[in-house]
């Protein structure tokens, strides 16, 4: 049943039950932040939130163990591969657990210094975390792999569970800050070994060592630059700013925490489902958007909400020693950092949606910001709020250039098809004026709801045309282009018009424009022949309108006496890759009935060496520009005014 459902379903599904184990987890440690904030005050709760946040910060490695074997193990076809896979990761996580810890105990002092905590047992003490923290995102990796979300939701509230309880316990029996840090890298071992996972028996893996690198390395890179961009500032604030100061700062960023749990759970329900499945069905936007849409949404709600909440909430909930006079207080601190975040949670679904199918570069642009981000920290601190808005400022920009590529990428959905060696040219019956090839496009565009007023008046002109007559030709051009002038006006002004012969042979020179329905059907060629054959494939099965459009224009085919109608092409040449302006369903539908049928439609063909500044031919950034310069241009021109002006004349 759920190999059926569309992916962008799947990453829903997977993301709602990731949600709820996330809004759990976030709800746990809201508890946590409340309670030890109460406990500790401000001083005592930054230390206890530095030293959790070095954990984090050493969460790159951990982080990078699971992600690769998510994306590995969700490619393997059996159980025995997914295994044999998860084995060769698994004793490399422990071998980089053990060196994080060794060379945070090596360091300990130093460390300590640095962040300014009262002891260098709390390094060490995360130290012991860190070793069971880095295999465990390995064990996180197959489960997340084997698509097991609700197991993976299961672990993540078992650890906040053991954080906030032991915490707790911790606090209560006398043990202060030493103790909150214990109860973390506690909470650390209990969910590695609550996620032992079920293996197959083992079998030699084929996991090449090369391969196996360079997603490490990407991994690596990635969420170098995360864990960097997520916690920066708290060490730095840590730094520069007073002990006091520094706690209500990470009060105030844990509503980041927050927003970045929900994100993930939506990126780790994106990510091995995107892994796993084939190039064209990915490529359909409805994956990204979904997951787009769903982070933006949580982050824009808790913005809102924070920002309209009183003031009084966050000093009853953490106690008097939180508050913060003036007009940036923590509404507003809380509500920008939100803000903040959801800007970067958008950036971390385009590069992690990137990296579920290749090596992204945007995984280094993401690193350079990090770097960015500790250097505008550095510089800019004179008040907590300077500090947030130096990340948002570069959040926003990071954001932007990691989109430029997906965007670049969907825009240019046409590509051209190559030339194909040795086949004849399509051969040319005749030249037919631009009039002609208006008058048959507009026959099939006249039942439309647009044409309604003139549907009465004009039926005559437009169901049998006299192209001798220039006044009939001007009002059906004023006609056609109340709906299609910018499309017409994007066609180069040289544009020659034919009549053609469209053998079946000459099929595959042709692809369909990819408007709307089209996506779903259509590889990255936009060939019409791979349309159709996709679209034999679900008949019978796909019940939806657009599908049953196609099979009712069918079944008129199969009458003798049907009149096709006229498809419009336009290419470069002759010799060219054709597209189909307008008759994507008759053509489509004639193939399905038979390719042979395709002769009874009349094929016009519009030919230019500029066809490819031309959008709908040749979809890119540039031609996408010079579309919106010209429509722009003629934003202000009224084609029905037009229109009544040249009837008015006719009388």
């Amino acid at each position: 049943m759920q190999e059926s459902k569309t992916l962008h379903a799947r990453i829903l599904s997977g993301s709602f039950v990731l949600l709820l184990g996330s809004g759990l987890t976030a709800g746990i440690n809201f508890a946590y932040n409340v309670a030890i904030a109460r406990f500790l005050g401000p001083t005592a709760f930054g230390h206890a939130t530095v030293a959790y946040t070095l954990l984090t910060l050493m969460s790159a490695v951990t982080l990078s163990f699971q992600i690769v074997p998510a994306k590995v193990v969700a490619q393997q076809s059996t159980p025995e591969a997914k295994s044999a896979a998860y084995r060769d990761f698994h004793r490399g996580a422990w071998g980089c657990g053990l060196l994080v810890a060794f060379l945070l105990v090596l360091f300990q002092a130093q460390v300590a210094s640095f962040l300014k905590l009262p002891s260098p047992v709390l390094v060490v003490l995360i130290a012991v975390g860190a070793a069971f923290y880095v295999p465990l995102g390995s064990r996180r990796g197959f489960i997340q792999g084997a698509y097991g979300f609700r197991s993976l939701s299961a672990s993540l509230v078992l650890e906040g569970l053991v954080r906030l309880f032991g915490s707790l316990l911790m606090v209560m029996l006398g043990a202060g800050v030493n103790g909150v840090v214990a109860a973390n890298a506690a909470a650390m071992a209990v969910a590695y070994f609550a996620a032992a996972p079920k293996l197959a028996p083992p079998v030699p893996s084929h996991i090449h060592f090369r391969y196996a690198l360079r997603e490490s390395v990407q991994a690596l890179v990635f969420f170098a630059g995360q864990v960097l961009i997520n916690n920066c500032d708290i060490v730095l604030v840590k730094h520069f700013f007073s002990p006091a100061l520094a706690g209500l700062y990470a009060a105030v960023a844990m509503v980041g925490r927050v927003i970045f749990s929900f994100s993930q759970a939506v990126v780790n329900s994106m990510f091995p489902l995107v892994a796993g499945t084939g190039d064209e069905e990915r490529r359909d936007l409805k994956v990204i958007a979904t997951s787009l849409l769903l982070v933006l949404s949580i982050g824009c709600s808790v913005a809102l909400t924070l920002r309209f909440a009183p003031a009084s909430i966050w000093t009853s909930f953490f106690g008097p020693g939180f508050a913060v006079a003036g007009i940036y207080g923590m509404p507003y601190l809380l509500s920008l950092y939100a803000v903040t975040t959801t800007l970067y949670c958008l950036s971390v679904v385009v590069i992690t949606y990137e990296m579920s199918y290749k090596i992204a570069n945007t995984s280094w642009i993401q690193l350079g910001f990090s770097g960015v981000l500790v250097a505008g920290i550095s510089v800019f601190h004179s008040s907590l709020r300077e500090v947030i808005l130096v990340q948002l400022v570069l959040m926003g920009s990071l954001l932007i250039l990691v989109a430029l590529p997906i965007l670049f990428n969907a825009l240019v959905v046409a590509e051209r098809m190559p030339r194909i060696s040795g086949g004849r040219p399509i051969r040319l019956i005749q030249p037919v004026t631009e009039d002609e090839a208006i008058a048959e496009f507009l026959k099939s565009e006249f039942y439309r709801p647009v044409f309604r007023d003139y549907q009465e008046m004009m039926q005559k002109i437009v169901t049998n045309p006299n192209l001798e007559d220039p006044v009939e030709n001007a009002k059906r051009r004023a006609l056609f282009f109340i709906r299609h002038f910018a499309l017409w006006k994007e066609l180069p002004v040289d544009t020659e018009w034919y009549e053609v012969e469209i053998g079946e042979a000459d099929l595959e020179k042709i692809r369909v424009f990819p408007r709307a329905q089209w996506r779903n059907f259509a590889p990255r060629t936009f060939s019409i022949i791979e349309v159709a054959e996709r679209m034999r494939k679900r008949q019978g099965t796909d019940t939806s309108a657009f599908q049953s459009k196609i099979e009712t224009i069918g079944s008129r085919l199969l009458q003798p006496d049907a009149n096709l109608g006229t498809v419009l092409l336009i290419g470069v040449n002759e010799n060219e890759p054709l597209t189909i302006l307008d008759g994507n369903h008759r053509l489509v539908a004639s193939m399905l009935t038979s390719p042979r049928r395709t002769q009874r439609l009349r094929f016009l063909c519009g030919f230019s060496p500029k066809m490819t500044e031309c959008c709908w031919y040749e979809t890119n950034l540039a031609t996408l520009f010079r579309y919106g310069k010209n429509v722009l241009k003629h934003l202000v021109r009224d084609h029905e005014a037009e229109l009544d002006r040249l009837l008015q004349r006719a009388g």
